[in-house]
């Protein structure tokens, strides 16, 4: 299989080229080979047409943008702000449809103790209700936000095989889940059917994804075989700037063709 002609790169610009404008990061996103552009929250506090032709003349699709996160990164589980997070889904809602995004992520919030798992269940039964979109949830690790409330992969499939809806998705970031659980590959195998949308960054140092702790041509064949056909969302903090540490691109597609070559990832 090819797999480096099958894997596309999707420049998170809620951590890329975060020294310029937020329209400004959607053309270097472009200029540099990015396949697709994600955002965090950004979109939602931008004017709309200024948005529109700047994605339009990157030629870049959306894969997904993220709701309000304020301070709390999103407020979904926090008790008492269940009203909040629809108003945040019904803003983000807006503005992915008229951008033509396909996913909007609800954040669940950093609570202070225990969290509304009740009323978290309703706010993303109410998201799934308002738009025909995917709607992505991602365990965020305890090592990168301390406090957050979907803290596990298990907690994210407990709330999906629950609402029991195919829309509601998870967003499968590596550096969370190799820094939360570990054997990636594995946990991956195991909620593939799931996942929605993968994220990549190096382990631990969530910089450049090349080279890592996880070794990216081995574990992206897999997640292919295993039926993940979308982008890869890069969502790093780069080491100098984008552009010097971008070899990567090249480096990593060199090991996936090398992948090809010896069989691939298998399932």
């Amino acid at each position: 299989m090819d797999y480096a002609g099958q894997c596309r790169f999707s420049a998170n610009l809620g951590f890329l080229w975060k020294d310029r404008p937020f329209l400004e990061r959607i053309g270097r996103a472009a200029a540099t080979g990015f396949e697709a552009v994600e955002f965090h929250d950004d979109a939602q506090f931008y004017d709309l047409e200024a948005l529109r032709d700047a994605l339009a003349q990157a030629g870049l699709p959306v894969l997904g943008i993220n709701v309000r996160m304020g301070q709390t990164a999103g407020c979904a589980a926090i008790p008492g702000m269940g009203n909040q997070a629809r108003r945040d889904i019904d803003a983000a809602v807006e503005v992915a449809e008229a951008i033509g995004a396909s996913a909007v992520h609800v954040l669940a919030g950093k609570v202070n103790g225990s969290g509304d798992y009740s009323q978290y269940l309703d706010v993303l039964r109410y998201a799934l209700t308002t738009s025909d979109l995917t709607i992505l949830i991602e365990p965020i690790s305890g090592y990168a936000m301390p406090g957050y409330f979907l803290d596990s992969l298990d907690l994210a499939m407990e709330a999906i095989d629950e609402i029991g809806e195919e829309r509601l998705k998870i967003l499968f970031d590596c550096f969370h889940i190799e820094s939360t659980h570990g054997d990636v590959v594995g946990r991956f195998r195991s909620v593939a059917p799931s996942v929605g949308h993968v994220q990549i960054a190096s382990v631990p140092e969530r910089s450049e994804p090349w080279p890592s702790r996880i070794d990216y041509a081995e574990v992206i064949p897999v997640f292919i075989d295993c039926g993940y056909d979308g982008a890869f969302g890069c969502e790093y903090t780069p080491a100098s700037t984008v552009e010097a540490g971008l070899g990567w691109h090249e480096d990593l597609r060199k090991g996936l063709a090398t992948a090809a070559t010896n069989g691939g990832g298998g399932t």
